[in-house]
């Protein structure tokens, strides 16, 4: 595993910790490498992560689902690293 491989990883846990504090449940699984996102299922958000796809590809597809949801994170800590991926002021 090379670092910026490693780095992605750890990037994408310290994202998925947002997960719990906003109500988001993640699911991981196969979907063929294009998959995954934020989705509501039952009333429920449902954060899918496609083990098929690349870690950058879940990286980006985690943030991109997530961050619609920047309007109630303003209670919760985000690391600094997690806000510039998100996009999110200080």
């Amino acid at each position: 595993m090379n670092q910026e491989h490693a780095d992605n990883v750890r990037l994408l846990e310290d994202l998925l910790e947002l997960a719990d504090p906003l109500g988001v449940e993640v699911r991981r699984q196969a979907m063929g490498g294009e998959g995954g996102g934020l989705a509501i299922l039952r009333g429920r958000r449902v954060l899918f992560i496609d083990t098929d796809a690349r870690i950058e590809q879940q990286l980006e597809k985690s943030a991109d689902g997530l961050s619609r949801l920047a309007g109630e994170m303003e209670t919760i800590y985000v690391k600094p690293a997690i806000r510039d991926l998100l996009g999110l002021e200080e």
